[in-house]
Order: structure tokens, then sequence, then C-alpha cells
């Protein structure tokens, strides 16, 4: 299929993307950090063109339906929203270190979609319950909501590391890091658009679960992992909101709230093959 073609391109695409910034980062040359914006752009194009072909193909082969419905085609979405957030960052920060740690997480969400040998890339029609009006509402505020919290795990690993060395001691590379405190003010800016969303997400998905079994709330085990995802990032809220904490303490919140969100987008979905308390109604096969 030409989607597959153009996305299986668009790996390579981000994966040169992030050896741009990173020589940026490294050389300091402004050129190499110019050219990494291009690519990614060129790059971030490219992957809208394939998913627009995608459900455009899904349509001529009779199925029609957005591309949102499997393992491939949410890691593909997944990997155009961090991009897209990322994109809007750098021009609003005009720091392009932030798309080391950036572009590396779509990279590998493509890489994993293009070149993982089990990975079904075919246009499937979708379940009966899956046939909804809320199937792009749900899906696509969940995974905005993931790439808000990806980006802000990328801002917290470079917080991480920026505290972690004495200002005297600086080299190049963390020299074009922007400040703690900016990272900091970040990563809490995309927290909270990542909570909105995946709020979002859980009612949706609620609402839809009614209309399709009955009930807003089995405690299936990925609504269950949301659940957790979600108080996780509601007490980094808290925390920042009325206690006043910042720095190292919720940038290590943020990175486990990631951990949590990886767990229930991949680990719900694997861990239930193998055992039978994790099976999921919405696993992707």
């Amino acid at each position: 299929m030409l989607n597959s073609f153009v996305l299986d391109k668009i790996t390579f695409i981000y994966f040169f993307a992030f050896l741009l910034y990173l020589v940026h980062m490294v050389v300091g040359w402004k050129k190499f950090g110019a050219l990494a914006t291009i690519v990614t752009v060129t790059g971030f194009v490219g992957h809208t063109i394939g998913g627009l072909l995608r459900w455009y193909e899904s349509y001529q082969s009779g199925i029609g339906h957005a591309p949102l419905s499997n393992m491939y085609e949410s890691l593909i979405f997944f990997a155009w929203a961090i991009i897209l957030l990322y994109i809007f960052m750098e021009f609003r920060t005009k720091s392009r270190s932030i798309g080391t740690f950036a572009t590396p997480l779509a990279f590998l969400c493509m890489a994993y979609a293009s070149f993982d040998p089990n990975m079904n890339q075919s246009i499937q029609p979708l379940l009966p319950a899956l046939q909804s009006n809320w199937l792009i509402a749900h899906v696509m505020t969940c995974f905005f909501g993931y790439a808000a919290f990806a980006i802000s795990f990328g801002l917290s690993i470079m917080f991480l590391i920026k505290r972690s060395v004495r200002a005297e001691n600086e080299n190049l590379f963390l020299a074009l890091i922007p400040p703690i405190d900016v990272l900091d003010e970040l990563s809490y800016q995309m927290v909270v658009i990542g909570f909105l969303l995946l709020s979002l997400g859980i009612i949706t998905g609620s609402v839809w679960a009614h209309s399709a079994w009955g009930t807003y709330w089995a405690w299936d085990p990925k609504e269950t992992w949301s659940l957790i995802t979600w108080f996780i990032y509601a007490v980094f809220l808290h925390l920042r909101l009325t206690v006043g904490w910042k720095g190292k303490s919720l940038a290590t919140t943020s990175i486990i709230g990631f951990v949590c969100v990886l767990f229930t987008y991949f680990g719900v979905n694997y861990l239930g093959k193998f055992l039978y308390f994790f099976e999921s109604l919405h696993s992707y096969a």
C-alpha cells in the first residue's frame, strides 16, 4: 500500500532530524539546528500525507474509517501528535535543543510500527463496537494527551540533566538546554494540556462504552490504568498549584506518569496475551 511506503520512509526522516538536532547541541552550529527544523517539518508534512492516504485507501477498499483502529495506526497517530506539539513548542520557545529529546520518541513509535515483523499494517474492518462516531473523538483526545505527556517527559529528562551539573562546569551541550526554570514551566504546561485532554478522552470513552456495552465504566484493565495515570498527573498538578512544588520532585513525577502512560498503552495489550486478568476490550490486535 502506498500509505505504508510513505510512512516507512518518514521513520528515517525523523531519525535524520534527531541526528541533526543532536549535532546542533554537540557542536553548536546553528545551520544544523535550522536544517533539523526543516527536516522535521518536512517529515511532519509527509507524515500527514501518509495518514490521509491511509484514510483515503480505506474508503477505496470499501472499509472507510479513520486510521485510528489498531496498534499500527495508533502508533502512527501518536508519533504524528508528538511532532505536531513539538513543532508548536519549537516555534514558540525558539529553542531547538528540545528536538533532541522529542524527535526520538516519534522515531521509536514509527520504527516500531514500520519494522516490527509482527505488526499488521493492513487496513482492517472495524469491529462492531468500534463502529461509532465516538472513535475519532475518544482516540484523538487520548493520544494528544499522551503526546503532551511525552513532551513533558522529554522536558523532565532535560531538566534533570541540566540540574545535575554545576553552572561553571557546563559544556556547550548543556549550555544550549534552556534554563531549568523554563524547562520546569514548559513541562508543567504540557502536563496541563495532557491532563485536560486525557480527562476528555476518559469522558468520551465512558459515553462510548455506555452506548456500546451498556455501562459507563467496567474496570477493564486499560480503563483502570488510564485512571491510575490520570491520578498521577492529578497529583502532579495538585502539588504544583496548591503546595508550590517545583523542580526535581515534579520532574520525577512527570517521568513516572509517562511510564504509566506507556504501560497503559503497551503493557496492558501484551500482558493480556499471557494473563487472563489483563485481557482488555481496549487491546489493539
